[in-house]
């Protein structure tokens, strides 16, 4: 299947280190061949990176990691193609606008009877499940949310519930974002980290790489990556729970959904 990361800073923050083990995996030590995407939400605006060619030998990928954008949320994809053809419009994330917001989604699983999904609002551009999933999800927001909702927690436990109803049609971990939020939900396997100070070391577990972060950041700064695997040998991983979902702001949970199918009502933590 194919791989998630994320990361979300209350400063603008590169994610070079933890995305050049990531990339590694897409075709080193990892089987996702068959393309990836990065997206960047940085001072009000938007702006992504996608590449239907294997990430650990594209030169696009090169230019990223050694090229340190610096951004409060990223969402980034490896993909191992299951549903769909390995081309550009199948690619990782995806992008939709709501609210004069941009959407972006990334997608690690597969759906069955997906096709039955409606689409009231919005319609894929490529032929994956994933896509499709999508464009029914930001459908249904926008269907119950003409108007962003005065409380977001209306949202948030709408957005549990949706991912909840795809989750019963298979492996559904999403990593989604308007560039306020960072939303993570898990179907089977997400991990998360939230480096602050004292800060230290971090070695990558996919590549020969070291990091002192304390050299690199403030007292003051809190930086939490998300990913389908820990990409650190020598942290404290946090797993998450199938049907947890998280709501991210500046490196800080405000939230945390978990699912009626493992507990009585959703548990929500400000």
């Amino acid at each position: 299947m194919c791989e998630l990361l994320g990361m979300s800073a209350n400063v603008p923050t590169d994610i070079c280190f933890s995305l050049t083990g990531f990339l590694h995996r897409g075709g080193g030590t990892g089987p996702h061949r068959d393309g990836w995407g990065i997206a960047f939400y940085e001072e009000g605006g938007y702006r992504d990176f996608r590449d239907p060619h294997p990430s650990v030998d594209s030169p696009i990928a090169r230019l990223i990691r050694d090229y340190p954008i610096k951004s409060h949320v990223v969402i980034s994809h490896i993909r191992q193609a299951n549903v769909g053809g390995v081309r550009l419009a199948n690619t990782h994330p995806f992008t939709r606008e709501m609210w004069g917001r941009q959407w972006c989604y990334a997608h690690n699983g597969q759906l069955k009877g997906w096709e039955a999904l409606g689409l009231p609002f919005y319609a894929p551009v490529g032929s994956t499940d994933s896509e499709h999933a999508f464009c029914w999800l930001m459908g249904e927001l926008r269907q119950r949310f003409p108007t962003p909702p005065a409380q977001p927690e209306r949202l948030w436990e709408a957005l549990h519930e949706l991912c909840e109803h795809l989750r019963t049609l298979g492996v559904f971990n999403l990593l989604l974002s308007d560039g306020y939020y960072l939303y993570c939900f898990c179907s089977t396997k997400l991990a998360h980290i939230t480096r602050r100070a004292p800060f230290g070391k971090a070695q990558l577990s996919d590549i020969e790489m070291v990091v002192d972060f304390i050299e690199h950041t403030t007292c003051h700064d809190v930086v939490s990556v998300i990913a389908t695997e820990p990409l650190t040998d020598n942290e404290r991983w946090c797993r998450m729970e199938p049907g947890e979902m998280l709501v991210w702001r500046h490196g800080e949970i405000q939230a945390r959904y978990v699912s009626r199918m493992t507990a009585e009502a959703p548990l929500v933590s400000k």
